[in-house]
């Protein structure tokens, strides 16, 4: 789990996803209450950049595992089908099934 959490590459679970979603969604709320209370005004801000590409790096990796491209994640509402769809069994032209089915 988490294995090049950064990388494009590869399949995640539903459960790697969630889990990433979580973090991401707690490191947002915490960089958005330190630029409201005007903690490092400006440099805060840049702390969304490696936060965005985490979380656009499991998407594409869960995108992948439902075998789709990544760039299917950027669809409006697609999130809840990353979210709540189960992968197909077997491997698919991303790799193996993170499952291990």
């Amino acid at each position: 789990m988490f294995r090049n959490p950064f990388s494009f590459d590869g399949r995640n679970s539903r459960t790697e996803y969630v889990i990433s979603f979580i973090i991401f969604v707690a490191a947002a709320l915490i960089i958005n209450t330190l630029i409201n209370a005007h903690v490092g005004d400006n440099i805060t801000g840049f702390g969304y950049i490696p936060l965005l590409w985490f979380i656009w790096a499991q998407g594409a990796k869960r995108c992948h595992d439902l075998g789709n491209s990544g760039w299917y994640q950027l669809v409006p509402l697609y999130v809840f089908c990353l979210l709540l769809a189960d992968s197909p069994i077997g491997s698919n032209e991303y790799g193996e099934n993170p499952k291990g089915f």
